[in-house]
């Protein structure tokens, strides 16, 4: 079976990087629509050596016989014409963090919870550091319980898109931010988005939220904080984690080992620059937390802009092929 396949903001860090992971996966394609922005209309782009004409996204351009929209546009396009998509008859998984903890709309990580994709809709791709721990923590859940969750971020700059990058390349030719509030090169920036009246940010709001509601365990106690450091690509999260019950950590370990889209490394640790372009969730330095009860400590690290991103949003755009093919 072949589908007809629109990627929205086609043009885009992610965009570009789903087409790439598209390809590298041969999801089988039977059209495909590249979408942009106006600035972008006419231009070309390579897909399995078939060169494709970028769409200006306007109502009228929306095609009819979409099967699965990908968009990597922002909130405000998604929130605008991620409905018009469904509406012309296509299943849209949407990136951005419009949907993301709407009652009536799926928060999807394959390997954790792929059994909740809907055959229609609208389907929301977590955010980049909240996939990143999720497949180690859904096998803990599963395996011991979970009691409390402290994340700790070092997130790359591409999480803030093409600028982000160009801010750190600036900075070491010794230019100034225009991305960031502060210089990034050689430097942290312990905070990341919006302040919230809480004194959290938007994105560590969205680490808790996402967890509780992916893992199915809304009163689960988390909190985060999401800090920016200078590396170019993949996110690393100190994960501190209290479990319900007693646990031995070689079970622990090999238990992760085991745990689809998971690799542990052991005896050494993953580290960004060499995860970068992978598409599973690195684990590594693994050990008690002796000053609680039942605690554990872990450092997970990903692509974010491969699993963070693009990669997760295919493996449900795969997920879905196969529903439509049994």
């Amino acid at each position: 079976m072949k589908l007809n396949v629109a990627v929205v903001g086609a043009t885009g860090l992610v965009g570009r990087t789903m087409l790439k992971v598209l390809e590298e996966r041969n999801f089988p394609i039977n059209k495909l629509y590249l979408y942009a922005s106006k600035r972008s209309k006419g231009k070309k782009m390579l897909y399995n050596n078939t060169e494709y004409t970028i769409i200006e996204l306007t109502d009228e351009n929306i095609a009819n016989d979409i099967d699965i929209a990908l968009f990597s546009a922002g909130a405000d396009t998604s929130r605008v014409f991620a409905p018009k998509f469904v509406k012309k008859g296509a299943i849209v998984i949407d990136n951005s963090s419009c949907f993301r903890m709407d009652k009536d709309k799926e928060l999807i990580v394959p390997e954790v919870n792929k059994n909740r994709i809907p055959e229609k809709g609208i389907i929301a791709n977590p955010n980049c550091s909240t996939i990143t721990v999720m497949p180690a923590l859904k096998f803990l859940r599963d395996a011991y319980g979970l009691k409390r969750v402290v994340y700790s971020t070092y997130q790359s700059v591409s999480g803030a898109g093409k600028k982000g990058l160009e801010d750190l390349e600036n900075n070491l030719q010794g230019l100034p931010s225009q991305k960031f509030d502060d210089k990034i090169a050689f430097n942290l920036i312990p905070y990341i988005d919006k302040f919230l009246d809480s004194g959290y940010t938007k994105e560590e709001q969205k680490m808790i939220d996402e967890s509780r509601k992916i893992l199915e365990l809304p009163n689960l106690k988390v909190t985060a904080t999401c800090v920016r450091v200078p590396v170019r690509y993949s996110h690393g999260v100190s994960v501190n984690v209290e479990l319900e019950k007693d646990f031995k950590l070689e079970e622990v370990i090999e238990g992760l080992k085991n745990t689809e889209g998971v690799i542990v490394e052991v005896g050494k640790y993953p580290m960004p620059i060499y995860v970068e372009g992978k598409d599973e969730t690195y684990v590594g330095r693994i050990r008690r937390d002796s000053s609680v009860e039942y605690g554990l400590n872990m450092w997970i690290v990903a692509d974010n802009i491969r699993k963070g991103a693009a990669t997760n949003a295919v493996q449900i755009a795969q997920e879905i092929l196969k529903k439509k093919e049994e």
